[in-house]
């Protein structure tokens, strides 16, 4: 898997079919199917959709995690971004809609799941990418936040918003922590002081608040040159107000994340909204 620019042209060959395309429609009507469901809806053999399924997955364009002995099979937007930062944004021609279009579709978190699923290569090193999830003088670069931990298993997860804001409770903690490789906490609660320091309606935060706290698990994998990142946020409640803008939120701040580590800086021009992430259990 190449990273960056390099891999454009596997993304526009796996567009290229229809048959993937409606692999990938499929996936977005619901996400994370195993191939025996996403058979199921097409007119092809097991053999052929799990071929167009592997050009899918090395494009980027499919991410897919184990549960149990059952593999599943997600959207993934992180190519559709790269595009869209290289062509669309810089050229923004009608010629070009469709894949605005399909990078909406592939942002927006579809109704009959309940996580999300993102997968990023970025040229840094796993010890690197650890600091980059970790270290305060990292997170307020590209998330506007900074976390006070230890990071060890059980300990507290203290989140430092803007203007001072301090959100910390007993049920936000580590859950998993393996250094360079793994790491998961619960995610932060919804407090009059988070609905303040973003300027939101107290009642909507109000509202999140009832929603079952969620967790996120990065997953820290090297590949040759480049280090593969997988984000999975889940325990979303159904039809979870939460995860209607948790994708839209967390594919900007994993670019700003990824353009940080390779360039030095974080996506240019104003810092990347936190809301959409922190908005998410």
């Amino acid at each position: 898997m190449r990273a960056g620019n390099d891999n454009m042209d596997e993304v526009f060959r796996a567009l290229a079919d229809a048959t993937r395309r409606q692999l990938l429609d499929t996936l977005n009507a619901r996400n994370g199917q195993s191939l025996r469901e996403l058979c199921a809806g097409m007119a092809s053999t097991r053999q052929s959709v799990s071929k167009h399924l592997a050009v899918l997955e090395a494009a980027n364009l499919v991410t897919t995690l184990w549960r149990g002995r059952e593999k599943l099979h997600y959207l993934n937007a992180e190519p559709i971004n790269a595009i869209t930062d290289r062509w669309i944004q810089r050229y923004e021609r009608g010629r070009v809609t469709a894949l605005a279009d399909l990078k909406r579709a592939l942002e927006q978190a579809p109704m009959a799941t309940r996580e999300f699923v993102y997968t990023t290569f970025i040229r840094t090193t796993p010890e690197r990418l650890w600091q980059a999830l970790t270290d305060p003088a990292f997170t307020s670069r590209y998330w506007g936040v900074t976390f006070g931990s230890d990071w060890q298993v059980g300990s507290e997860v203290a989140w430092m918003l803007p203007n001072d804001v301090r959100i910390a409770d007993p049920a936000q903690v580590v859950l998993e922590a393996e250094p360079y490789r793994l790491l998961s906490y619960t995610w932060h609660s919804f407090t009059p002081e988070f609905a303040k320091a973003y300027d939101m309606d107290p009642a909507e935060v109000a509202k999140l608040a009832e929603e079952p706290r969620t967790k996120v698990r990065f997953e820290i994998e090297p590949r040759g040159e480049v280090v593969r990142l997988t984000v999975v946020h889940d325990g979303f409640a159904p039809d979870s107000a939460l995860l209607d803008s948790v994708g839209g939120g967390w594919s900007e701040l994993l670019s700003s994340l990824k353009t940080l580590l390779e360039t030095g800086d974080p996506l240019p021009g104003p810092e990347p909204e936190p809301q959409p992430a922190g908005r998410a259990g």
